[in-house]
C-alpha cells in the first residue's frame, strides 16, 4: 500500500487531538501524495555481501549472524525513522541504511525502536551493536563512541508559512518560543545561541520540548510556538507535504564552521567502527546507498565517502 507520507503524521495528529478532546486537525489540509511506500512490505533497496568488510567484524558479532540495531525513533520522525501502516515495522531512511550495512556485512538486521534517550543506554550498555538514528558527530560524543558517517547533517527552523521572520544566525531567536528534541544537537546549538544572546543583551528563547513531532506540530499550528528546529530532511517533508508551514533557515547540524554529518554510532573501542565504515563505503560504491536518499528525497545529502570520527560538532560553539 502507498500513501503519503503527510498522511501518517496527519493521522497521528488526529488521534491526539480525539486523545485530548480537542476540534479539528490543523494539519488536515490538501497534503500531496508522495508516493512513498508506507506498507510493512517496504520492497527495500537491497545489496550484496562484501567479503573484505564482513572479515572487519569481531568474531562474536560474525559468528551470532545478526546486527542489532538501535532507533532513537520511538516518537516517529518522518522520513528519518517511523512506523509502517501496521504500526509495528519500523521504516524510513535511517532504517533503510541500517539494512543495507547489514546486508553488506553478511548479517541479518533486527531493528529495536526506542526513545533517543535510551538509545545511548543501550549503546552503553551493548545492548545495540550500532545506532542508525540520525545521530551527528560531536565533539563530546567522540569521547564516549566511535562514528562511521554516512550522511550530511543539516538542520532547519520550520515557522508558520507567510511570516517575514527569518533565522540567519543566533541573534534572530532572541525572544522567540522554539521547540527542540531534547539531548540533540539541535538543542545544543540553540542553548550556545541563548548563552551569547544574554551576553549581548538580547532577551533569551524560550525552549520547549515535545514527547511526539505531532505535539510539536500542533503547538505550531496554534501559536504556542514560534518555530521548531529539528532534522533539515523531516522538516523538507512535513513542509512539502503541510502546505502550512515553510522553512525559515538552514544551518550545518556541527555549527557555522563545520559542515555537519550523521554517522552509524557505536560503543568507542567495540571494534565494530572499522567494519562499518568498509560496509558503508561499499554501498556507496555500488551505487545502493544513493537509491535509499533518492527514495526518501534527501540526496543533497550523500557523501562520498564514509569517514571514522571526523570533527565534530565542537564542545563550545
Amino acid at each position: 500500500m502507498k500513501r503519503s507520507l503527510y498522511a501518517v503524521v496527519a493521522g497521528a495528529a488526529a488521534l491526539a487531538l480525539a486523545l485530548a478532546g480537542c476540534a479539528g486537525d490543523p494539519q488536515a489540509v490538501a497534503a500531496s501524495d508522495t508516493g512513498v511506500n508506507t506498507s510493512a512490505d517496504q520492497n527495500r533497496i537491497t545489496t550484496s555481501r562484501n567479503d573484505a568488510a564482513a572479515a572487519l567484524l569481531p568474531a562474536k558479532v560474525r559468528d551470532r549472524g545478526t546486527l542489532i540495531v538501535g532507533g532513537g525513533f520511538g516518537s516517529g520522525s518522518v522520513p528519518l525513522g517511523f512506523y509502517a501502516d501496521d504500526n509495528k515495522t519500523p521504516i524510513g531512511l535511517e532504517v533503510d541504511i541500517a539494512y543495507l550495512v547489514a546486508e553488506a556485512l553478511g548479517l541479518k538486521p533486527e531493528i529495536e525502536v526506542t526513545s533517543w534517550e535510551n538509545l545511548f543506554v543501550g549503546l552503553d550498555s551493548g545492548k545495540y551493536d550500532v545506532g542508525f538514528s540520525n545521530i551527528t558527530v560531536t565533539e563530546k560524543r567522540k569521547q564516549k563512541y566511535d562514528f562511521a558517517t554516512y550522511r550530511k547533517d543539516d538542520i532547519a527552523f520550520e515557522a508558520k508559512k507567510g511570516g517575514t521572520w527569518r533565522v540567519s544566525g543566533g541573534k534572530d531567536i532572541a525572544g522567540k518560543t522554539i521547540a527542540v528534541g531534547s539531548g540533540t544537537n539541535q538543542e545544543k546549538i540553540l542553548v550556545d545561541w541563548n548563552e551569547a544572546n544574554v551576553k549581548a543583551g538580547l532577551p533569551a528563547a524560550t525552549i520547549r520540548y515535545f514527547q511526539k513531532n505531532t505535539d510539536t506540530y500542533l503547538a505550531l499550528s496554534s501559536g504556542r510556538i514560534d518555530a521548531y528546529l529539528g532534522p533539515n530532511p523531516s522538516i523538507a517533508y512535513h513542509v512539502k507535504t503541510s502546505g502550512e508551514t515553510e522553512t525559515i533557515g538552514k544551518f550545518s547540524g556541527a555549527g557555522p564552521t563545520l559542515q555537519g554529518l550523521i554517522a552509524a554510532t557505536t560503543k568507542k573501542d567495540d571494534g565494530l567502527v572499522k567494519a562499518y565504515q568498509a560496509a558503508l563505503n561499499a554501498v556507496i560504491a555500488d551505487g545502493s546507498y544513493a537509491k535509499v536518499l533518492a527514495r526518501w528525497n534527501v540526496a543533497t545529502e550523500a557523501v562520498t565517502k564514509s569517514e571514522i570520527n571526523p570533527p565534530g560538532l565542537p564542545l563550545t560553539s
